[in-house]
């Protein structure tokens, strides 16, 4: 894929005055083509490198992780204005590599999805499962729930058992780009943990996604 997107690029960087506009556009197509594709294999890769890794558990704050991921996504999209909550005291003990992937994901698609929000706001948070308007019933009442929320585009909740499949798309990739494989890496990595991860949203009102890690 990186051959082939790089080969186009040089056609369309040397050959320019020989090329039309129709042959430009074929190559631009190949190009985003072969982009899209090395993102997915890139993407499966990470999914199956999840089951693989040896599991490491340490203490981490992942308000520090979360905090590390927004900082890229601005530095990325620096015309974006979106307000970032993220609560006190998440500490946990975890493996640092699978909840970096949890964080980039999440935050990730927070961000993704609340592109087309004026006011965008990104909350990450913990409480405990009863505190929860709709507490996870498998869960017992003490344990601490870590969450994301954003107040982007949302998702009806009859298809919330299909988030976290993998290629499982609610969303156009007209409408938000990806591969469909950013949540289904965070379950994966979740109850690879011996955690549960669920999600709560609303067309039009946002996302929020949950997660538990066994302590």
């Amino acid at each position: 894929m990186r051959s082939i997107d790089g080969f186009s690029q040089v056609l369309l960087e040397d050959y320019e005055k020989i090329l039309d506009g129709e042959g430009q556009d074929a190559l631009h197509r190949i190009r985003a083509a072969a982009q899209r594709m090395g993102r997915l294999i890139e993407d499966l890769l990470q999914l199956s490198r999840v089951s693989r890794w040896q599991l490491e558990r340490q203490s981490l704050e992942l308000g520090v992780l979360a905090s590390e991921v927004v900082r890229s996504l601005q530095a990325q999209q620096s015309e974006r204005v979106v307000e970032v909550v993220i609560g006190n005291d998440l500490s946990v003990e975890a493996d640092p590599r699978l909840m970096r992937l949890v964080m980039e994901n999440l935050v990730g698609n927070a961000w993704k999805f609340s592109h087309k929000v004026d006011e965008a706001r990104i909350e990450v948070g913990r409480c405990r499962n009863t505190e929860l308007e709709t507490p996870n019933l498998n869960l017992a009442d003490h344990t601490t729930v870590f969450y994301l929320r954003d107040n982007g585009a949302g998702f009806d909740m009859a298809y919330a058992d299909k988030l976290f499949g993998a290629f499982q798309r609610l969303h156009t990739v007209s409408e938000f780009k990806g591969t469909g494989i950013g949540l289904a890496t965070v379950m994966r990595a979740i109850h690879r943990q011996g955690g549960q991860v669920w999600a709560e949203g609303q067309v039009g009102e946002g996302a929020t996604l949950y997660f538990s890690l066994e302590t």
